[in-house]
């Protein structure tokens, strides 16, 4: 019989149904027991147990501290069967200055540090509740929430608290549950109560609205939140991220700089940080930082971070906040329990919430108020029946045999009610004196009173709202203080350019693809007819074929022969020494097989009004807007269609309306008109520029500036300056006209430039020989002439690249002929001459 019965509680389940459904409890307790906030008081449960329990054990804070490990083991013994180690993380957490922003627990020994310093154990620290924590707790005894059994049954233990402050805004709070978590910020105690204020006066806000009163978060921690854009997703979604910043300032110390940190971004450890400092300094990630000092005391942070005189603070500045937590991000989700469920909140909705429950918490203490004057009134009603029938009652109560037949003859004779005539019976003599019977009826009409007014409140819904505003606005002038952290309009975002110092520098690519950057600063000036420097230490066989100025935040746009076109940041070429031969540039851009870039142009950055003009060895020409080249792939793309006999040499920065110069090989040239030439897309293949001879080629173009010059320099070194006035407009198309007399002393020509007598002129030969020299030390000629030698080359040596430089004007870099110059010397050239 007994196996029978067994055998018939045993039901056939599907497994994975049962795992299912027993998960779902499983994650449903920990979401609703553990994990995630009410919205009505902020607290999960573990808080509230521990703030409930030193209210029973009266811990106030007019009340002296008492052991930590009191207060824990009333916790778990009556309402948290859980380890201890998590109520006390959870009450040392209370109790922490850089954890809340207004706390809940006002601790007494060592509870930790910004540093991550573990709390002292339980048996060594003492707490109490804090002032504002008994605004928490504050009419608990009135009924204003509800009470539940506890894990055994035994206690009760309230299902919230009253929370006489809006605690999860403010307070904020971080949970993780099963499938979902909360991040809610701190927030400043005044700027949520004059949104729920708002919300009062204003049923019908917006949450865009509220924004106008409640700022943003506002840390324990201070400070900065960089821009409002995160602030406003999650104040109108309920998800947000908001950047968090340090607080540091540069100060000068005499020649030299340093940076004082002052406050951190919330929930990160100071120890760590400047450990990790050390570390990126150790590594050489971040440069110029020479001593690191942490001289935090009780009075305030402060970390110390020296740096040296040739370092830009700034870029230093930027690079912390870049590669540590300075800078760091606070992901808010605002979700909460609403009744019993997981809710995801804007602001209004997390405002509404609150303030339902304190209507709630006003119409529940009311009623209890009121309950408890109508029974005092009552009892009061029947003490002034007695007290007019005194000499009655007296007769009555002397001549019963006992008390309940005297109370019995009460409730007879005068209509009372059973705890009317116990009163009666229990009221003292004292009470029969004329002052006792005056205080009795004040005591009465102040009661009629309260009762109406209590009455009042309870059927008008605006005193409630009325009574819940006064009381908030008490807290605030009690509890309110000045924002900690400071919130700018601006989403600044460090991006690789707050990095790196903008400053002008010298970009070289050789013909067989290595690239790299320097400082303009590292080739001084020379005379004309200088021997040079080494530049470059380049490969046998392998010559500079570009280099050009730019600035390190300039886009650098890469023309490859075949007519495609790349991109990078200058700043993303590698800064290498003078004689270091470079970077594969092949490492940087996704050039094919094959394919060699054979014009670089820097821009600020892609403006519809500016065009790119395009010429091709044959003499082809084209121009495209530029704004057609914005979106560049890794990959590289299409810039204009080459034919296969020909390969691009040049591109120019323009604005559609300017004159072009070109020149060939063997010494012709044309200047015409660019809008001879009309805007084409990209794949466009382009129109004719210049009618070529036999055997010539194009070997260069610029963009024509009135009143400058054509500088030409040819293959053997070979240079001279024409007035751009003996160049004629001519029809584009033509075979234009002689620029110079190309022979075998000076050989073809190798550079066509237009420039100015402020420029310098930087020349570099196809064995990597570099030599910078003034414009002005360059012979003005007529175009059918031969030049002067600008540059000694070897006999195996010839000039490969020519390109203008911006003349430094802080400093005089000149040198005598004949001076000795770092690696290389400069030595006399014979006189030029002009054939």
């Amino acid at each position: 019989m007994a196996e029978e019965q067994q055998h018939s509680q045993i039901k056939d389940r599907d497994i994975g149904i049962e795992m299912r459904d027993s998960f779902m409890d499983y994650a449903m307790s920990i979401i609703v027991s553990r994990a995630l906030p009410d919205v009505r008081d902020g607290l999960k449960p573990v808080h509230r147990r521990i703030l409930y329990a030193m209210s029973e054990l009266g811990m106030s804070s007019d009340k002296p501290y008492k052991k930590s490990a009191r207060i824990v083991g009333e916790v778990i013994g009556k309402y948290h069967p859980h380890g201890d180690s998590s109520v006390y993380e959870a009450m040392v957490r209370m109790a922490q200055d850089f954890s809340m922003r207004y706390m809940l627990i006002d601790g007494h020994g060592n509870f930790g540090s910004v540093d991550g310093d573990m709390a002292a154990a339980m048996r060594y620290t003492e707490a109490r509740l804090s002032k504002i924590a008994m605004e928490m707790l504050r009419d608990l005894n009135k009924d204003t929430v509800n009470f539940i059994p506890n894990y055994d049954g035994e206690e009760k233990e309230p299902a919230v608290l009253p929370s006489r402050f809006p605690n999860l805004l403010v307070n904020g709070v971080t949970g993780i549950a099963v499938g979902m978590a909360t991040n809610i910020p701190p927030h400043n105690l005044n700027e949520v109560i004059d949104g729920i204020q708002a919300l009062i006066q204003n049923p019908e806000i917006t949450p865009l609205e509220l924004i106008d009163y409640v700022k943003g978060p506002d840390f324990p921690t201070a400070g900065i939140v960089m821009g409002l854009s995160g602030i406003r997703n999650a104040y109108l979604t309920g998800r947000g991220t908001v950047t968090m910043r340090a607080r540091a300032n540069i100060e000068e110390n005499g020649n030299k700089a340093r940076i004082i940190v002052y406050e951190l971004p919330y929930q990160v450890n100071k120890a760590r940080l400047v450990e990790k400092i050390a570390e990126l300094v150790r590594e050489k990630k971040i440069e110029g930082i020479t001593d690191l000092r942490d001289e935090s005391d009780r009075n305030g942070m402060r970390i110390v971070i020296e740096l040296r005189r040739d370092v830009t603070p700034s870029v230093v500045l930027n690079n912390l906040y870049k590669q540590t937590q300075m800078q760091s991000n606070f992901g808010i989700n605002m979700l909460a329990l609403v009744n019993g469920e997981p809710k995801t909140l804007n602001l209004r909705e997390m405002l509404y919430y609150y303030l339902q429950h304190q209507i709630e918490v006003i119409r529940r203490r009311t009623e209890y108020d009121l309950k408890k004057a109508e029974a005092r009134a009552h009892i009061l009603e029947g003490l002034r029946i007695a007290l007019d029938h005194l000499d009655e009652v007296i007769a009555l109560i002397r001549g019963s045999q006992t008390a309940d037949i005297a109370r019995e003859g009460l409730i007879e004779r005068f209509a009372l009610s059973y705890e009317q005539a116990q009163a009666i019976l229990d009221m003292r003599l004292q009470r029969l004196t004329g002052l006792e019977r005056d205080k009795i009826e004040a005591e009465y009409e102040e009661l009629m009173k309260k009762i109406a007014e209590y009455k009042a409140i309870l059927a008008d819904e605006q005193l409630v709202l009325n009574i819940i505003s006064e009381e908030l606005n008490e807290i605030k002038e009690r509890f309110g203080d000045e924002r900690r952290t400071e919130i700018t309009v601006s989403d600044e975002e460090i991006l690789d350019e707050d990095l790196i110092p903008r400053e002008d520098v010298i970009i070289s690519i050789t013909h067989t693809g290595y690239i790299k950057r320097l400082p303009v600063s590292t080739y001084r000036s020379q005379k004309r007819g200088g021997k040079g420097v080494v530049g470059m230490d380049t490969k046998e066989h392998d010559f500079v074929e570009h280099l050009f100025v730019s600035n390190t935040h300039h886009y650098l746009l890469f023309f490859s022969n075949k007519g495609k076109v790349y991109r990078l940041k200058a700043y993303e070429i590698p800064d290498l020494s003078r004689t270091a031969r470079g970077t594969p540039i092949i490492n940087l851009i996704q050039i094919e097989q094959g394919e060699t870039i054979n014009a670089v142009i820097p821009v600020e950055g892609f403006d519809s009004e500016q065009y790119l003009f395009f010429a091709t060895r044959q003499g082809i020409v084209k121009k495209t807007p530029l704004d057609d080249y914005i979106n560049i792939r890794k990959v590289g793309l299409i810039a204009i269609s080459i034919r296969e006999d020909d390969e691009l040499i040049g591109v120019k920065l323009t604005d559609g309306n300017q004159e072009i110069v070109m020149g060939t090989a063997q010494g012709m040239s044309i200047r015409f008109s660019e809008q001879d030439v009309r805007s084409m897309g990209r794949s466009a293949t382009g129109v004719k520029g210049i009618q070529l001879d036999d055997e010539d080629v194009v070997i260069d173009m610029d963009v024509v500036v009135p009143d400058n010059d054509v500088l030409i320099v040819t293959a053997k070194g070979y240079g001279k300056r024409t007035p751009m006035s003996e160049y004629r407009i001519q029809n584009r198309g033509g075979k234009g006209i002689k620029t110079l007399n190309v022979t075998d002393k000076n050989g073809p020509i190798v550079s066509l430039k237009v420039v100015l007598n402020d420029e310098d002129l930087m020349i570099m030969t196809a064995l990597g020989t570099l030599i910078r020299m003034s414009m002005e030390g360059i012979s003005t000629m007529g175009r059918n002439t031969q030049g002067v030698k600008l540059i000694n080359t070897r006999e195996d040596d010839t000039v490969s690249t020519v390109t203008r430089v911006a003349r430094n004007e802080d400093s005089d870099d000149s040198l005598e002929e004949g001076e000795e110059f770092e690696e290389g010397t400069t030595e006399a050239d014979s006189k030029p001459t002009e054939e």
